[in-house]
């Protein structure tokens, strides 16, 4: 195996990692990155979207408790029922646009440019819905309606779009609709499960004759390191937010876009 393509694996997995659940888009980092790396022909771009794998796991290892709890108590327990259905309630509106429309977006708007824009875009609604009153009516996840899941779900398929986060449509969209900083953020992680394994898992069952078995240790390095940085990453989110807004990251995403932007020309 070629040392390069695995160095490339690796970075595309931290990058996968660190942006995944954070309000700044993973795939518009990835697809910059792939860019950047040469890492971006029909099996880089199918890597991109399964070695999200290993940071959907993260998530999973870090609320083990939670799921524990959730699937022991499907049978009897409504709190775990509701969370379940919620969960399913927000999947759908991304998941079915996705399936009717998720080739053309590819097709058009997986380039750099279009990805800049949507991240100056999407930085300029971070600004403004931080700058408007938060009324908090949802305090935790367990408050939440069958309503409030399909509202953040609705969100979530704005980041059909490359560029403008999942995480950060579902959180911002999340507070917009009344929720706390605290349950918008969790529930952005636990609905990253579903949705991560739904997407990971077409795109490479739809294009595995792209791939055999010497790819194995490429999709095993990059989701390691997605697994390992996605973890920190999120640990660090949950402290950072219980006294931090998410300015800061919206004037990240401006400044990122107007930099490719400025730069164009570099990556076509």
């Amino acid at each position: 195996m070629d040392t390069m393509i695995l160095l490339k694996a690796l970075v595309m997995g931290v990058v996968e990692g660190l942006t995944e659940f954070l309000p700044i888009s993973s795939t518009g980092h990835l697809i910059i990155a792939g860019h950047l790396l040469g890492f971006n022909d029909d099996k880089g771009k199918i890597f991109e979207i399964v070695i999200q794998t290993g940071a959907m796991l993260a998530i999973v290892w870090e609320y083990r408790a939670r799921f524990s709890r959730v699937l022991l108590g499907l049978g009897h327990d409504r709190k775990s029922q509701r969370f379940v259905t919620n969960l399913i309630i927000a999947f759908m509106p991304a998941a079915l646009l996705g399936l009717a429309f998720g080739k053309y977006i590819k097709a058009a708007l997986f380039k750099p440019v279009p990805v800049a824009i949507a991240f100056i875009v999407g930085g300029l609604i971070i600004l403004l819905v931080e700058r408007r009153k938060h009324v908090v009516r949802v305090e935790s996840v367990d408050d939440m309606s069958a309503l409030d899941a399909l509202k953040v779900g609705c969100a979530q398929a704005f980041a059909l779009i490359p560029g403008t986060s999942r995480s950060g449509a579902t959180i911002i969209g999340g507070m917009l609709f009344g929720m706390s900083r605290r349950a918008a953020t969790e529930f952005s992680f636990f609905l990253a499960v579903p949705t991560l394994i739904a997407a990971g898992a077409y795109d490479l069952w739809k294009n595995r004759a792209l791939f055999d078995s010497s790819d194995i240790s490429i999709f095993a390095v990059g989701m390691i390191a997605a697994f390992v940085s996605a973890f920190l990453c999120v640990r660090w989110l949950v402290r950072y937010i219980a006294t931090h807004d998410f300015t800061v990251f919206a004037w990240y995403r401006i400044a990122f876009g107007l930099i490719v932007l400025a730069s164009g020309a570099s990556f076509t």
